[in-house]
């Protein structure tokens, strides 16, 4: 009962599409945190290699 009237703006907490904009928000997170430590430790791989 209490979703259905944060849903209808009548009551506290996220409406059922902010939670789902919010769920799919942290996943693009997550995954743009763990592609920014890829490149990262390629850069310090290449790095590495190019000062030989």
């Amino acid at each position: 009962m209490s979703q259905d009237r944060a849903d209808s703006g009548q009551g506290p907490g996220l409406a059922s599409d902010e939670k789902e904009e919010l769920a799919r928000l942290r996943r693009e997170a997550k995954q743009l945190r763990e592609e920014k430590e890829i490149l990262r430790k390629a850069t310090v791989f290449f790095v590495r290699e190019t000062s030989r």
